[in-house]
This record gives structure tokens, sequence and C-alpha cells, in this order.
């Protein structure tokens, strides 16, 4: 009975362990020197892009409602002149859901562009 317990957790343990041994990196080979090494390459030049640089590039390409042009909201869908406009003359907003709240845009239109702007407020 102990026989087959200890084979029962070697077993598992095994198994266990498989994931860990795969994912280690394999030992450098060619020089015996310890001082021949290579520096890593750094972060950024392994990686895509962050997190980080994504949502920097969003808010890059998001439309100001406090701030943008008729011309600039225009290029949003379902935002034609007479949108733009009523947009324009609602400022300021203090949040983006208040053109759905002011009624200047339906629920509709607003779900097609509120990843598309921001409401920016005054520093």
């Amino acid at each position: 009975m102990r026989h087959l317990t200890l084979a029962a957790l070697t077993a598992i343990g095994l198994v266990a362990a498989t994931p860990l041994l795969a994912q280690t990196p394999a030992p450098a080979t060619g020089g015996s020197s310890a001082m021949h090494k290579s520096a890593p390459a750094p972060a950024s030049a392994t990686k895509g892009p962050t997190t980080t640089d994504v949502m920097h590039a969003k808010h890059a390409e998001q439309i100001d409602i406090n701030s943008a042009t008729e011309a600039q909201l225009t290029t949003l869908p379902g935002i034609a002149k007479a949108r733009s406009e009523a947009i324009i003359k609602g400022r300021p907003y203090k949040g983006k859901d208040e053109l759905v709240s002011k009624k200047i845009v339906p629920e509709n239109v607003y779900n097609g562009i509120k990843d598309k702007i921001v409401a920016k407020q005054k520093s």
C-alpha cells in the first residue's frame, strides 16, 4: 500500500512539474566563459505594444466633444451637420454620456461612437 501511494505521489509530482520544466530557458551553449555572455535584448524590442501603448493610441484617436470642430464631429458615424451643431451648442460636457442624457444623440448612435469620443475637462 505504501509503495502504491509513493508511486502515485511521484506520478502526480512529475505531471505537475512538466509544464514548469517546459518553460525554462535552455542553457547557453558555446563559450565556457561567463564574461562573454551577450546582454539580453531590451524588453520593448522583443514584445509587441503594451496595454498602456494601446490605451494612449486609443486616446490619441478619440475626439474631444468639448473642443472638436464641426468638421471633426461629422467624421463620427451617425453625426451629421445638425447633430454636430447640437453637440457644440450643448457644451461643456462633464462626461460623454451626457450626449444621451441631454438628448443630443439617441442611444443607438451613442453606442456607435462612445469608443471614439471623450469629454476632456479644462485644467
